[in-house]
């Protein structure tokens, strides 16, 4: 079975809004508000919770010295889940959620255990999303040889999360030949000396040692950086500055072109808002411990006039009724209040025990409209039926829907909402609804949506079917696999194919939605067991029809035909939402980023987005996963592309669809890998095989070569040009080969030629300058032979030393030639992670007509 299973997802953008934004606060040097969330499924251990404290307490003395003296932790808040044992120390959380956190506790990864890591899809400078621990990570003191002090270990993930700089190793290419022809192991900086050691013989292609060499730092070191290469050591308390290492094919260097971390670090707002502190003693941190309750939620529901047109009351209806019955989950205590000019309660909260509830609850869905709009009398109602729940609104949430503008100011509310320490939601449908609702979001951590008048986009059900817990207790979730529609013509059908795997098959429903009439409905299992109309429960209210599979959904494929039976055109779409089978997979669906599995993500997928402007048509973009133009890393579940096709401004919806085809989907590899794309030198000859950077249509290439890396950088223009005019340019993200033979060159043993390539359009309009490639000529030794050779050779051994002994290598003739070559963009993100920014790219260092955004 396919390990990638067909996800869709609506989520909202518009204009320079960064969906996960951290809550974190700076204050005179202090970071506030850090939140550290276990997850649901880790056992309960008040030990996990000293452990943090111990790491925190360690940590900040470590980024102070670290920052020069610049920054501390000064508190942090640890959000335990309902399913460990309450203490009268504990309190309610307010807009923290563990969908939000800064750092969560959680399963290891499959592929590396207890290795602590940070998701990290953005560019050099970006925050990353969270950082992730093992529960073991805290609990065996065996892992600390290992990855050193856990204070230390936090302040090596912290500069990946906050300040968007990345590793100084490189798993991948441990060695490289510095300018100098000599192999070095890749790390920052190159003070730190050790010895290789294991078995280091030469790769008869690259030169380099094989697989089975490994370079072993020495532990005493006068060394003093750098933290993002060896945060363990004793003498490393600082990150590379002047001592950076620009000649390692790290992370580091790729992604933030050859700048040091402390170079990112120190043009940070972190640093740029602060000054070293006089008194070299900073405050100990304070801890307070949070602790979920059941879930309170109350729908605002907008009925004024303006929701009779476009059928939006009885959509409005339709996916209201979506989240009572199938998405809002088990002892959650639900509230309904409508409001156009003033405001109703529907109902009180009623806890969700059995199907009783959610059908009572569904009877009490509004179905007519009319009246003005008052958003903050709606609000304010649906405060107060939370507080119904134990007194406070704390941690409660609001889902507001509304299609309107305001007839009375909304900012008048800002205050209460604030004060109430709920989290508001926000479903603006059609093109006019107000837009002080995001600075509603902003303020309290909330979700928003977008949702057009199109009826065949799903886009309010979407949006419901996306209101999950935040609370990490995914294996409650209903996710949803399947989510599309369109306008048929009379006996026209639609049919598609939804796939069941291990993860997922309890509590999985089929829903149907129509306008005018039940259309014919058809649904094959995986073996052979065919569902119908017969099967299918109507509701003429809703118009929509729903089938529930009972008990476990079989695993396989699920093929479905709608066939329109009215004698007129009319929408017809479908939904499918199914749940876990086992606690112990985490899969994450939310705001702007779609992560199929927080313990593993997938590669070779097929990821497409369809992203719909407030008017005009939807626009299909494939995402990549290629390395190339915003994609930093080949093969690592993370798919991305730029979006410049802006047709209006405000609010833009994403829906993302992921499929395994013909079963190639793989776990992929949460490590960032630096990799390298091949290219090889032959007879004089070398041959190329980049993959380009992007900018919006490329007609052109621009290929330059040197012998120094900084010269080649700092003076592109000035460097050798390579002619590569009979190069047609192809589709971002294209592998693109060609040859050539470098002139006024003499190419001998240990030559190292360094390669840079930018793009431009028909407008002359350039791309980032690529990464520096390097190729280098190596002749390995020659093999020992087989009988016993008349004269002496010297053997070779690792050295044991700073630096490697280069062997001797034979110069009278030439008889391999290798090359590697790094050609990469600067400007990155991601997505199967879906993450959704605007980007001005820096290639240009000034305004476009045409912004680009990245998915």
């Amino acid at each position: 079975m396919s390990l990638c299973r067909l996800f869709t997802l609506v989520l909202t953008l518009h204009l320079l809004y960064v969906c996960h934004t951290s809550m974190v606060k700076l204050t005179n040097g202090g970071y506030e508000d850090i939140v550290i969330a276990i997850n649901p499924g880790v056992r309960d251990n008040p030990k996990i919770i000293e452990k943090i404290q111990k790491m925190i307490n360690e940590a900040t003395q470590y980024l102070f010295s670290a920052t020069k003296h610049r920054l501390f932790i000064k508190n942090v808040k640890i959000l335990i889940p309902i399913t460990w044992k309450s203490n009268n120390n504990y309190i309610k959380p307010r807009t923290e959620t563990y969908n939000k956190a800064d750092v969560i506790i959680a399963s290891p990864h499959l592929n590396y255990g207890n290795d602590p890591y940070t998701l990290q899809y953005g560019g050099c400078g970006e925050p990353g999303k969270y950082i992730h621990f093992t529960p073991e990570f805290f609990l065996d003191d065996g892992l600390i040889p290992v990855y050193g002090p856990q204070g230390r270990v936090f302040v090596h993930e912290w500069a990946h999360l906050r300040w968007g700089v990345f590793d100084e190793y490189n798993y991948d290419i441990p060695f490289y030949f510095d300018g100098n022809g000599k192999i070095e192991a890749t790390r920052c900086s190159s003070d730190i000396i050790g010895s290789f050691t294991g078995q280091c013989d030469h790769d008869q292609q690259t030169g380099l040692y094989t697989d089975g060499c490994v370079f072993v730092p020495d532990r005493n070191q006068a060394a003093q950086s750098s933290i993002m290469y060896l945060q363990g050591f004793p003498s490393v308390t600082e990150f590379c500055d002047s001592n950076h290492n620009t000649e390692a094919p790290t992370l580091q260097n790729r992604i933030c072109n050859f700048r040091s971390t402390w170079d990112v670090i120190k043009n940070s707002s972190d640093i740029k808002s602060t000054t070293p502190h006089p008194d070299l003693k900073i405050p100990a941190p304070t801890f307070s411990l949070l602790q979920y309750s059941d879930r309170v939620v109350t729908l605002v529901l907008d009925v004024s006039g303006s929701m009779a047109s476009d059928g939006r009351i009885g959509r409005l209806y339709q996916a209201a009724e979506l989240f009572l019955l199938q998405i809002v989950e088990e002892s959650s205590h639900v509230g309904i209040v409508q409001f156009h000019s003033s405001a109703a309660v529907l109902s009180p909260l009623v806890q969700i025990i059995s199907q009783v509830q959610r059908n009572k609850l569904k009877s009490l869905l509004p179905k007519n409209a009319n009246g003005g709009t008052n958003i903050c009398t709606g609000i304010r109602s649906g405060i107060e039926v939370n507080k119904k729940y134990d007194g406070s609104t704390y941690g409660t949430e609001l889902v507001v829907l509304t299609d309107g503008e305001d007839n009375v100011d909304t900012s008048l509310c800002f205050t209460d909402i604030r004060n109430s320490g709920a989290i508001i939601h926000v479903i603006a449908l059609g093109p006019n609804a107000a837009k002080a609702l995001e600075q509603m979001v902003d303020m309290t951590g909330g979700l928003r949506f977008l949702a057009t008048d199109k009826v065949d986009a799903n886009g309010l059900i979407d949006a419901f079917a996306s209101l999950t817990a935040g609370n990490g207790a995914i294996a409650e979730h209903a996710i949803q696999l399947e989510s599309t529609g369109s306008v048929l013509k009379p006996r026209d059908c639609l049919e598609g194919t939804v796939f069941i795997d291990h993860t997922v098959g309890n509590g999985t429903f089929f829903l149907v939605t129509w306008v005018n009439q039940v259309p014919e409905i058809t649904l094959n299992g995986p073996k052979g067991n065919i569902y119908d109309n017969k099967q299918f429960i109507n509701d003429a209210t809703s118009k929509a029809s729903r089938l529930e599979i009972p008990g476990t959904a079989e695993r396989g494929a699920w093929q479905y035909k709608l066939c329109n039976t009215h004698t007129a055109n009319q929408a017809i779409g479908i939904s499918v939402t199914s749940k876990q089978q086992h606690m112990n997979l985490y899969l994450q669906l939310q705001c702007a980023h779609m992560n199929v599995d927080t313990k593993n993500s997938l590669f070779r997928c097929q990821c497409t987005s369809h992203i719909e402007p407030i008017t005009g048509n939807t626009i299909t973009l494939d995402l990549l996963d290629n390395g190339a133009g915003a994609d930093i890393i080949k093969n690592d579940g993370v798919y991305s592309r730029y979006f410049t096709s802006f047709q209006v401004n405000g609010r833009y919806s994403l829906k993302v669809r992921v499929e395994s085809r013909n079963g190639n989907g793989r776990l992929a590899l949460r490590e960032s890998r630096a990799l390298y794309i091949p290219g090889f030198s032959e007879n004089g000859k070398v041959t190329l095989n980049p993959t380009r950077p992007v900018i919006n249509e490329t007609s052109g290439y621009d290929l330059r070569m040197g012998m120094n890396p900084t010269e080649l950088r700092k003076d592109f223009n000035g460097s050798t040009s390579i002619n590569i005019s009979s190069l047609s340019p192809q589709v971002s993200g294209s592998s693109e080969s060609f040859t050539f033979v470098p002139k006024d060159i003499v190419i001998a043993n240990g030559t190292i030629l360094y390669f840079a390539l930018i793009a431009f359009d028909e407008v002359a309009q350039k791309s980032d300058l690529s990464n520096i490639a390097q190729a280098a000529l190596i002749i390995p030794p020659t093999p020992a032979p087989t009988t016993k050779p008349t004269t002496r050779t010297p053997s070779i051994v690792p050295a044991t030393q700073t630096h490697p002994i280069v062997p001797t290598i034979p110069t009278d003739k030439l008889n391999i030639t290798f090359l590697t070559l790094i050609v990469c963009s600067a400007a990155v993100l991601m997505c199967l992670i879906i993450s959704i920014t605007v980007c001005i790219v820096q290639s240009c260092k000034k305004k476009r007509k045409n912004p680009q955004m990245r998915l």
